[in-house]
């Protein structure tokens, strides 16, 4: 079994989105609407060519970041310049905030629509490290982490739980930054030295990179898997399924940790 040494690690830090829940599509779908309804209202008011929001710009601008910078981020993209605003906007001003909140209703109202999917092998993963004692803690962007965890009823599994509200409160920066990762093993009693991240999006792999996790494990779900060796993962799968019992693996977790 690939969690049978004792020694192998002391703890998983496991990314939401996309690594345990099927939300990245459904993060995407509120991401277009918002981007797409923007994007043409500017075309009416100022006569700027619509060219709409892509699935490569959600991966390059927005995915794994906090809302507020992958709003920022991309609008800097299109060369687009609004003001920040602040958190209490409401969804309908013309802020970086304004637009985060917007986004949020859009999130919210598909989550109602759809409910929560999960990846089989991840779910399976997070039992079998539970049964065998090791610490597991989530760290995610999103400020609606628990109530997605709580809808897939896996919130239990976790020994800790760093997202975009602990984020606000501890003045965490976000991904590519390694903070959230880092916070999460303070909080399970580990080091990032002897703890893995687990994670699908590049500013993901690039924060447990910079954290000097002991490894970094990228999931290719966007036929990214280039994109995330380059940018920091020491292991890249298209699924955490070919992980299972895959002999060896153990021996190169004890030498790179040990």
């Amino acid at each position: 079994m690939l969690f049978s040494h004792p020694l192998a690690f002391e703890a998983v830090i496991f990314d939401l989105d996309g690594v345990i829940t099927r939300t990245a599509s459904t993060h995407l779908d509120a991401w277009k609407k918002l981007f797409d309804d923007y994007l043409l209202q500017r075309e009416h008011d100022k006569g700027e060519p619509f060219s709409p929001f892509t699935q490569a710009d959600y991966l390059s601008w927005v995915d794994g970041k906090p809302r507020y910078e992958g709003v920022a981020s991309f609008l800097e993209s299109r060369s687009i310049e609004i003001p920040w605003g602040t958190p209490a906007d409401p969804p309908d001003v013309q802020s970086i905030c304004g637009l985060g909140n917007r986004k949020n209703e859009a999130f919210n109202q598909l989550l109602r629509e759809k409910g929560v999917e999960v990846y089989p092998s991840s779910v399976a993963m997070l039992h079998e490290l539970k049964k065998a004692g090791v610490r597991l803690g989530v760290a995610s962007s999103s400020k609606n982490c628990r109530n997605v965890l709580v809808a897939a009823d896996l919130l239990h599994l976790f020994d800790a739980r760093v997202d975009g509200l602990t984020s606000d409160d501890l003045n965490l920066k976000g991904k590519p930054e390694p903070d959230i990762f880092i916070r999460a093993c303070e909080m399970v009693g580990a080091i990032p030295a002897d703890s893995v991240v687990i994670e699908d999006a590049v500013s993901g792999v690039q924060a447990g990179s910079k954290g000097n996790f002991g490894l970094v494990v990228g999931i290719a779900r966007n036929n990214n898997a280039s994109a995330l060796k380059e940018n920091g993962a020491d292991l890249v799968v298209a699924d955490l399924e070919e992980l299972n019992g895959v002999d060896g693996l153990n021996e190169s977790f004890i030498k790179r940790l040990f």
